[in-house]
């Protein structure tokens, strides 16, 4: 078989959007091309790889009909189409891939690449996927970064809207006791469940289909990385209210325009802003309780 390869250049925070259009006809996922500081060292190039099957014609211009109306909300280039010999295709996306490092210590790095590590990096072992989370989006970087600097040994961490689970891997990994990941999609899961295996953390990492609801008892530190309307909601419906006191929420998915927003809704419930991160147009929030 043949393989239809559908490259498309954008900035990144356009990639995500490039990606999720892609991702429901590409076979093993969505590769990102991106420079070793993520998405927001320059120009990033989303790549898909179509099987050339009866279903071909239809769904490239399902793709060129959804990047077409992308394109009119936020700038990318015309997808350019490449023919791929069944021999290369496999091959043709993962060189695309490379080890990205985050914050001080925590390295994620796809499984067909050799990494030898330094002392105390942390490795996340993370292929492409259909879930949301592969390191590269300014939302996924600012938590790994608060993550970093808020997670202790024998720490217990909720990580709502987990998708590929990279937020509950790198908590485990940093030293947390135990990890309960909630995703309403079941692809998300699914590969949740699938990449805690593989990174050896499955004993600590516990993943569940559903959100708040699902998400009982009191945690060190919540994190949630999902989109503004779904955070102001769980707020809302008592978010705080996982936390022990003393505790720290971790939100993002937030415009730094929106930062206001939320900060009104979490004063509410009389939480203290203690620390901000800002990538391109993204901020994340630390945000803690009132200890006991």
């Amino acid at each position: 078989m043949e393989w239809l390869e559908i490259s498309v250049a954008a900035d990144g925070e356009t990639a995500e959007a490039v990606a999720e259009v892609l991702s429901p006809y590409a076979y093993n996922g969505v590769a990102v091309e991106a420079g070793p500081e993520g998405l927001s060292s320059g120009p990033v190039v989303v790549r898909a790889y179509l099987p050339a099957d009866d279903q071909l014609p239809s769904n490239r211009r399902r793709v060129e009909e959804a990047l077409w109306h992308l394109g009119q909300i936020r700038p990318i280039a015309e997808p350019v189409f490449r023919p791929i010999a069944e021999t290369d295709w496999s091959e043709a996306w993962k060189e695309k891939l490379t080890v990205l490092h985050i914050g001080e210590h925590i390295v994620i790095r796809p499984s067909w690449r050799e990494y030898v590590p330094a002392f105390g990096d942390v490795v996340i072992e993370l292929d492409p996927g259909q879930a949301f989370g592969t390191g590269l989006h300014p939302t996924t970087q600012v938590c790994l970064m608060a993550l970093e600097g808020l997670v202790s040994p024998g720490a217990e961490v909720l990580d709502l809207g987990t998708g590929s689970g990279i937020l509950a891997i790198a908590a485990a990994k940093l030293g947390a006791r135990c990890v309960l990941a909630a995703d309403t999609d079941t692809v998300a899961v699914e590969a949740a469940r699938a990449n805690a295996v593989a990174n050896h953390v499955s004993e600590r990492v516990t993943v569940v289909r559903g959100s708040l609801a699902e998400a009982t008892g009191h945690y060190d530190v919540v994190v949630v990385n999902i989109l503004l309307r779904v955070i102001l909601q769980m707020l809302d419906d008592g978010l705080s209210r996982r936390l022990r006191p003393g505790g720290t929420l971790v939100l993002a998915g937030v415009l730094a325009d929106q930062e206001a927003q939320v900060l009104a809704a979490a004063n509410k419930d009389s939480l203290r802003l203690v620390r901000r991160w800002e990538s391109d147009d993204w901020v994340g929030l630390a945000l803690s309780s009132l200890p006991a």
